[in-house]
């Protein structure tokens, strides 16, 4: 079983990095962002490029995502585990912390070195207004390079996650290079919309606040082969 999450994702988009590999929806607000493999490749070693060449950080260093399912979520998570850096979980210091706008008001129990805001916009368009303390995420990764060599070594919690998503993988039946819809309220956990997909070379349709009327004709649309949960 692979250790390295970096190599799983550089799996994953190898074959073809043209085709389509996280879609996203938001019904709420009407949004569609789809990235193929190669621009879903290049958010990530931007963001790598950040926390190294930026930040200074690798292995041994700390990351805090206080972020919900997203795409730009995706870039920064596999961002932060191709750099070698461990995903926190548990409240305390960190040498970075990754925000939603909407959840500033967690942040205050991270100490982090360096603070990023992420305010979501459909067309990662850069904030209008930074809050106090913190950088613009999409300002500051944009001036990053587009190609990134993560460390040969898997992260400290590269393996027990990638056997957690490959466990995931088959208890939620999601078939090699299949095409799946998921309800991201229903799970939320990016081992499950994030990682299992990718354990199976799987491309994803991400729904948040999905709307039960859409779901069929956008399976049809976007050639789904599964629906989960």
């Amino acid at each position: 079983m692979a250790d390295n999450i970096a190599r799983v994702f550089a799996a994953a988009t190898a074959p073809d990095p043209t085709r389509p590999l996280l879609t996203w929806y938001d019904d709420a607000t009407g949004e569609r962002t789809e990235l193929s493999g190669a621009t879903c490749a290049n958010w990530v070693a931007k963001t790598a490029n950040l926390l190294v060449d930026g930040l200074g950080l690798g292995p041994g260093d700390t990351a805090r995502v206080l972020l919900p399912p997203h795409w730009q979520t995706a870039a920064v998570l596999l961002g932060a585990w191709s750099a070698g850096l461990t995903v926190a979980e548990d409240p305390g210091d960190v040498d970075v912390l990754f925000v939603a706008v909407g959840r500033l008001a967690e942040a205050d129990a991270w100490s982090a070195g360096d603070r990023y805001v992420l305010a979501l916009d459909p067309f990662a368009l850069p904030m209008r207004q930074v809050p106090p303390g913190f950088a613009d995420f999409v300002s500051e990764v944009r001036v990053h390079g587009d190609h990134f060599t993560p460390y040969a070594g898997p992260g400290p919690d590269d393996a027990d996650l990638l056997a957690r998503a490959a466990a995931r993988a088959e208890d939620l039946g999601i078939s090699p290079d299949a095409r799946v819809l998921i309800d991201v309220d229903a799970l939320p956990d990016p081992v499950d919309w994030l990682l299992a997909p990718l354990t199976a070379h799987a491309s994803t349709v991400l729904c948040a606040n999905p709307d039960p009327t859409r779901l069929p004709s956008r399976a049809t649309s976007e050639r789904v082969t599964q629906t989960l949960p």
